[in-house]
């Protein structure tokens, strides 16, 4: 639950200093590229439309010069900016709670350099998943990060350290970021880091911004790491009687020197949702959850891992073990899983939550969300990433009153937190702190690790103009 109820206009903070128009329209002397009346209620939210804040202008700014103009202009007249691209986001992070500028980068969507001898692609921030992953994939490249949502920006990938299916291989957004332009509060331009392999040289100050949530800079070109492209990728569906039978046989797998790509769960009732709200089917209904594998590189090595994961995944209770060699079923079962939270939206308000916990300890945590769940009468439907212990649950809202709805999820998730963290885990693996997670993440986080936090907040952005009041900023 955020620190705003649901559909709640975000009151501003504090008072906005007055918007010189003529001064954006100075900068950006397109008209079609500022609105300042009449502004889509989407540009005041995220993805789940629930948090509404205010703001004074939308600018979509189609250069650096542009971006660092506006930034000094709004550094000088202590004007808050709200960076955002797609608007995917789920916690908040995009909903300006201060009014002022919102800087939507979503058109600063080029490939801007395809450097092969280094490995590289040089894009700028608005570019969307799926399109640089079909563009280097079209050349014989391969960018591995693959967060659920594929309609995401490059920017806001790095700006929440975006995780996904195949982090359990290749790990997160930040592994493949070797440099980025950015612009500072007030408009200054950095490049920071390259296209080197090894850099040892000063403090890494491209590692500051991954994950920031864009309250230290704008991002405004990207220089990611590539890989070639995996000879073959084979994909795995297998049924389980029951949650904690193929949660507990994800550690033998990953013990197996299978090098799996990506070992997602889900639980049968989530599945349900994603078959009705997709129209598409998946084998063997009878199953309680389902582990869904990837495996990829050389064909012979897939062949060997696939098959040793078989014998395994069937001593250990697997109730079939189903090679999806059908391009086209493969896609279709992964649709499903890519599609969960929004097939639970589809029946239900519901809040999305991702936390993560030590691998060795999934099976534990999610016995617990099960027991919570019949103890509250709360439903909680949960899958997520079995590799790196990414925990994803959808909280139903169902008929709940308004009152009745804030009040009890606040206090179901006040108990699913604290046992994480109890277990080790932390409060987000790929969503972000935005808004929704800011109670959480200070009740639990040491009060001198969030001081650290906001100096280095107050050292780059010292009038705290960047996505205030959001994250690690302190302050109500």
């Amino acid at each position: 639950m955020g620190d705003f109820t649901s559909r709640e206009k975000c009151a501003t903070i504090e008072k906005t200093p007055p918007l010189d128009r003529a001064a954006l329209e100075r900068i950006i002397t397109d008209p079609t590229r500022l609105i300042f009346e009449n502004i889509d209620p989407k540009y005041l939210s995220d993805k789940l439309g629930r948090l509404q804040g205010t703001a004074q202008a939308v600018a979509f700014p189609l250069s650096t010069t542009e971006v660092s103009a506006l930034l000094s202009y709004a550094h000088e007249y202590e004007i808050p900016v709200t960076p955002r691209g797609a608007g995917t986001n789920l916690v908040g992070s995009t909903v300006p709670v201060r009014g002022g500028i919102i800087l939507d980068l979503s058109r600063m969507n080029r490939v801007l350099e395809l450097d092969e001898d280094t490995m590289t692609v040089t894009v700028e921030p608005g570019i969307l998943l799926e399109e640089l992953q079909a563009f280097v994939e079209d050349r014989g490249l391969f960018y591995p990060p693959d967060p659920g949502e594929k309609a995401s920006t490059l920017g806001g990938n790095i700006s929440t350290n975006a995780g996904g299916m195949r982090a359990v291989k290749y790990g997160v957004t930040r592994d493949y970021v070797r440099g980025l332009e950015i612009v500072m509060a007030d408009g200054t331009i950095l490049t920071v880091g390259g296209k080197n392999v090894k850099d040892a040289t000063g403090l890494s100050l491209k590692n500051l911004i991954v994950g920031a949530e864009g309250t230290l800079a704008v991002i405004t070109k990207c220089i990611l790491r590539l890989i070639p492209k995996p000879e073959a990728s084979v994909s795995v569906l297998v049924p389980y009687p029951d949650l904690k039978t193929g949660i507990g046989s994800v550690l033998s797998i990953l013990r197996a020197d299978a090098n799996p790509t990506a070992v997602e769960f889900m639980e049968r009732k989530v599945v349900a949702l994603g078959e009705a709200f997709l129209g598409v089917q998946y084998p063997r209904s009878d199953a309680g959850s389902y582990i869904l594998l990837t495996f990829d590189g050389h064909s012979s090595e897939v062949e060997a891992n696939v098959e040793r994961v078989r014998s395994l995944a069937l001593a250990q209770g697997a109730l079939d073990y189903i090679v999806l060699s059908d391009p086209q079923r493969a896609t279709d079962i992964w649709k499903v899983r890519g599609a969960l939270v929004n097939a639970v939206e589809a029946v239900s308000e519901q809040e999305p939550v991702d936390i993560v916990v030590p691998i060795s300890k999934t099976e534990e945590f999610i016995r617990y969300i099960n027991d919570l769940e019949q103890s509250s009468g709360m439903q909680m439907v949960a899958f997520g990433h079995a590799g790196d212990g990414n925990v994803h649950l959808c909280v139903v809202r169902g008929e709940r009153t308004q009152e009745t709805w804030n009040a009890q999820l606040r206090a179901s998730m006040e108990q699913a937190y604290a046992m994480a963290y109890r277990l080790g885990g932390v409060t987000s693996g790929e969503h972000g702190v935005g808004l929704s997670k800011r109670h959480y993440f200070f009740r639990e986080t040491a009060p001198a690790n969030v001081a650290v936090m906001n100096r280095i907040k107050d050292a780059l952005d010292p009038r705290h103009i960047l996505n205030d009041k959001k994250s690690y900023i302190t302050g109500e």
